[in-house]
């Protein structure tokens, strides 16, 4: 049935939509974290010159940036990913949808 196709097709595209992996930044990449649409954080890249002691909360501040680039990447790929995401319903159904 067309139900049961969409439903094979939702289940395909978590499935991919998990092991992908996205990249988030900041600082212009001085700080990069890898995490996969599942939200299974893989790794973290600082460059050396944002490793500062005399300015910890500058870094702090780099890596939450980079953290939330990284959700909103997950975010957008989540979305594209849904093949519920065109219907005018589908925003009623998220809580249907369900994450990783």
């Amino acid at each position: 049935s067309a139900a049961q196709d969409m439903q094979t097709q939702m289940v395909e595209s978590q499935r991919a939509l998990a092991e992908t992996v996205v990249e988030g930044q900041s600082g212009g990449g001085a700080v990069t974290i890898a995490v996969t649409g599942g939200l299974e954080f893989r790794s973290v890249s600082i460059a050396d010159e944002v490793v500062d002691p005399d300015d910890v909360t500058m870094l702090e501040d780099l890596v939450l940036a980079a953290l939330r680039d990284a959700i909103a990447q997950v975010n957008a790929a989540q979305a594209e990913s849904n093949p519920l995401a065109g219907l005018p319903m589908a925003g009623g159904l998220g809580g249907l949808l369900g994450g990783a």
